[in-house]
């Protein structure tokens, strides 16, 4: 049996190619259009929008990502997600698109990403150093991404040490959220037993225990976080303890949060990105320049795409329909050398004219597609898994 190549490359404009994808075929888009600079953009669509100065520019860009933004969601499977990097000359009207193409509902993010930490230094006005990812679901309610990461975990939130050395923190086993009362979760309210000398936790009376009743900070009736019988099942996870409260001394129990958890452990990921997360413009042109040269203008950094790609199965097949430099499929390389992973990635990009007398124009890279092609090509030829070009 032949096993699928990680990579795949088809040259021509997303918006023929994309209908010979199939419909829910695709787990995963990410993509970085073109920006609406105030120039000419290689999608020229012929919507009638030319002219007319900013606004008609605002027009013209998003009747050229209208079309595709729906194939997008044709080709993306109920679980899938879809991200889209912007900066704030498109923004506002691309959140809007989102909101039309793939429903309100369907909104999971607006990611700041700080991809400048220098800032811009040119023109006037702020130093702009962030650019923004739009995260969209296909089904919301059914979409499998999982906004966490082992990375973004802190040891340092974890200060105390079990007698086995193991790291851990106290967590109230209290629902901290007054949304969750005896009114609201009535099975949750209800005694445990436990003895501040020793720790001990149960949910029937023993020894010296003393009985302990779920309660806020200022004295109202609150509820657990667990029920009876997870407490029977966990009672070393738990300890009671003697603490200061609002009202003076006050018995309560509390939950050990162990940093290394079975599983592993995870946190959510905030919705700012920074540089030294997930690298910068100039690691982005490092990367490049080491498998090509510096042929690229603002290549997105691999560590961006690589966090993306651990929102979702590792089996994910991904989709990029503006391709640029080909930092995705690099990436999806990446991250299945990392974790053994079996993503696999599709590439489009249209043969825009590079720049004449560019860097890339004087290494022979004629288009853009030539371009993403020759990455994708020195990726296989380094890290493996094969490219099929279309």
């Amino acid at each position: 049996m032949v096993e699928p190549v990680e990579n795949t490359f088809i040259e021509g404009d997303n918006l023929d190619v994309l209908p010979t994808i199939a419909a829910g075929s695709i787990d995963l888009v990410y993509t970085d259009p073109p920006y609406n600079t105030g120039n000419d953009f290689a999608y020229a669509d012929s919507f009638g929008h030319r002219g007319g100065g900013r606004a008609g520019r605002h027009a013209a860009w998003v009747e050229m990502m209208r079309p595709r933004l729906v194939a997008m969601r044709d080709v993306l499977a109920d679980p899938g997600a879809v991200f889209i990097s912007i900066d704030d000359n498109e923004a506002a009207y691309l959140r809007l698109l989102l909101d039309e193409v793939f429903g309100e509902a369907n909104f999971l993010a607006q990611v700041v990403v700080n991809l400048n930490p220098k800032g811009r230094q040119l023109g006037k006005g702020f130093a702009t150093s962030h650019e923004y990812l739009l995260v969209y679901a296909r089904d919301a309610q059914r979409c499998v991404l999982d906004a966490s990461s082992p990375d973004t975990v802190d040891a340092g939130d974890f200060p105390l040490v079990h007698a086995d050395g193991r790291a851990f923190r106290h967590l109230p086993l209290r629902n901290t959220n007054k949304k969750f009362n005896p009114v609201t979760s009535p099975t949750l309210h209800f005694p445990v037993y436990g003895d501040p000398l020793t720790g001990r936790v149960a949910t029937s009376h023993f020894g010296e225990a003393v009985e302990v009743w779920p309660v806020f900070g200022d004295g109202r009736p609150a509820v657990w976080r667990w029920s009876r019988p997870r407490i029977d099942e966990r009672p070393h996870d738990l300890v009671c303890r003697e603490i200061s409260g609002r009202h003076g001394a006050r018995i309560d129990v509390f939950q050990r949060d162990w940093l290394h958890r079975e599983g592993g452990r995870r946190k959510k990921l905030r919705t700012i990105w920074l540089a030294e997360e997930v690298g910068s413009t100039d690691t982005a042109v490092a990367e490049l320049k080491g498998l090509l040269g510096h042929v690229f203008e603002s290549p997105k950094p691999t560590g961006l795409v690589r966090r993306i790609l651990a929102t979702m199965p590792a089996d994910a097949v991904v989709l990029d329909p503006f391709a640029g430099s080909g930092t995705t499929g690099h990436a999806v390389a990446l991250a299945n050398a990392a974790d053994g992973g079996t993503r696999r990635c599709i590439s489009i990009d249209v043969a825009e004219p590079t720049r004449p007398g560019s860097n890339a124009a004087r290494a022979g890279l004629a288009t853009v597609a030539d371009i993403t092609r020759a990455r994708l090509s020195a990726v296989a030829e380094r890290f493996g898994g094969g490219l099929e070009l279309r």
